[in-house]
């Protein structure tokens, strides 16, 4: 494969954005290969939002400044891409990240506002970037609003299934993001390497719980993120998932509560004085935002909600929506409402008609499947007043029995799921280890070892270092998870 470069040429105030090709045989001219509007640009500014602090090295030239508020202490903890930032500006002449400390390997992806690279720092090969370049020459002023949007929204991102964002450096008229990068592909190029495009149901279950928490971070500071599908969710080296591309949010307000609801406890036995089954009351952190409102109809149109095609305003509910078409798509290889053309598929939307499953006859039905369709029918409800989130957000959705059994807390530390064509890198680490999936290791045993081993299991119900029922549906009279 050749490797593509770009070279960053100094000093920072004649910036040249000339991209080359070191291993090409082609005799191609060099206007064909650039990435670039121009080769080469005037004298400009260059001014680097670097979260903490906030650095200029010239005023000759007014830039759009987004300073960066946040502190992210979860971002920052063991992090090596930190690490190596830290240690190019601690080397800096003026404590500051520049462009000319990156070093660009190849581009990964383009879409409508720019286009993503593959980079390092110089000298520090072992961290990893991904660099959004945004040429704002070539936007209308509606997409430099996008573009500014999503600038904001990383600034303030600190969750580990959101992109952290490392540096916002503004050169000319190109806006550039530094963010983590994901060497796996995404979610999209994964279905289209199984049988069917579809992911088997537990790998499905796995996915989508981490992609509820990340919604559910954004909608607690009243951000709706409505650009939902599997081509925006990336993974990560280790297999977990990042969901990316945030030019099409909106801000809204949002009120976090606290809210008590009883709960019946499982195993709970009839006593022989009464009746009365064991209850616990269960406290429950609500933070939706209910009274969010746009009238832009923006998205890909396959996952649309009814009320974004009828352009009568949305609001939080087209995440929900969309979250229910990502499920299906996982799990059955298509969209819901797909018509032959898109035409259809918006009329299909926006009709009456419920929801209809593909089912292939004679096909036994995975564990799980069951429950997923219920989750799927409750999510794609058309009137978004009685659609599962839009009043309680992720926190009803949690209680769906094809969650049960997920540990929310600690589910960084469930060992991803082993789906065709994706090598995971697996930790030595013993949190990652294969009791974690339910089974044994092949090494042999001693008798009282193995009885020892099964004993601790059973009697830990609630063990918070195993995830053998994140995998494993156990089905009994009640349709419910062990």
């Amino acid at each position: 494969m050749d490797i593509e470069e770009f070279s960053f040429n100094t000093p920072d105030s004649d910036l040249d954005f000339s991209f080359t090709s070191c291993a090409s045989a082609s005799t191609t001219t060099t206007t064909d290969r650039t990435l670039s509007a121009r080769s080469s640009l005037a004298r400009s500014s260059l001014t680097l939002s670097f979260n903490d602090r906030l650095s200029t090295t010239s005023t000759t030239t007014p830039s759009t400044v987004v300073p960066s508020l946040h502190h992210r202490p979860h971002s920052r903890h063991k992090n090596p891409n930190w690490e190596a930032i830290k240690a190019v500006t601690t080397l800096s002449s003026d404590g500051a990240l520049h462009l000319r400390h990156l070093k660009l390997l190849r581009l990964v992806g383009s879409g409508n506002l720019g286009r993503v690279f593959l980079c390092r720092l110089r000298d520090y090969d072992h961290a990893n970037f991904a660099l959004k370049v945004v040429d704002r020459d070539s936007l209308t002023s509606k997409k430099l609003s996008h573009v500014q949007t999503e600038a904001q929204i990383l600034s303030s991102l600190d969750h580990p299934f959101l992109p952290t964002l490392y540096a916002h450096l503004e050169a000319s008229h190109y806006t550039c993001l530094l963010m983590d990068y994901c060497p796996k592909g995404d979610l999209h190029s994964l279905l289209s390497k199984q049988p069917g495009n579809r992911l088997p149901a537990q790998a499905v279950r796995f996915y989508t719980a981490e992609i509820l928490l990340a919604l559910e971070y954004l909608h607690a500071q009243g951000i709706v993120y409505r650009d939902l599908k599997p081509e925006n969710i990336l993974i990560r080296e280790d297999g977990h998932i990042m969901l990316s591309d945030f030019d099409l949010c909106f801000n809204s307000d949002v009120s976090p509560k606290l809210e008590n609801r009883t709960e019946i406890k499982s195993g709970s036995r009839k006593s022989c004085f009464s009746n009365r089954k064991q209850e616990e009351q269960v406290t429950e952190f609500v933070a939706e935002p209910t009274t969010a409102f746009s009238r832009s109809c923006v998205g890909t149109h396959e996952y649309l909600a009814p009320e974004l095609v009828n352009g009568n305003g949305h609001g939080n509910g087209v995440d929900w929506w969309a979250f229910g078409v990502l499920i299906y798509e996982l799990l059955y290889g298509t969209t819901p409402f797909k018509g032959a053309s898109k035409e259809s598929t918006l009329r299909n939307i926006a009709s009456t008609k419920g929801v209809r499953f593909h089912s292939a006859e004679g096909e036994r039905e995975e564990p799980g499947m069951a429950e997923a369709r219920d989750l799927i029918e409750k999510l794609l409800v058309k009137d978004p007043r009685r659609r599962l989130g839009c009043t309680r957000g992720a926190t009803d959705i949690k209680c769906h029995p094809f969650f049960n059994g997920v540990k929310w807390p600690l589910i960084r530390t469930y060992r991803p799921p082993e789906v065709r064509g994706l090598a995971i890198k697996r930790s030595k680490s013993k949190t990652n280890s294969s009791y974690l999936t339910g089974v044994l290791t092949p090494r042999r045993r001693c008798f009282w070892k193995r009885l020892s081993y099964l004993m601790r299991i059973k009697g830990s119900k609630y063990n918070l270092n195993s995830n053998h029922n994140y995998y494993t549906y156990i089905h009994n009279k009640n349709k419910k998870f062990t």
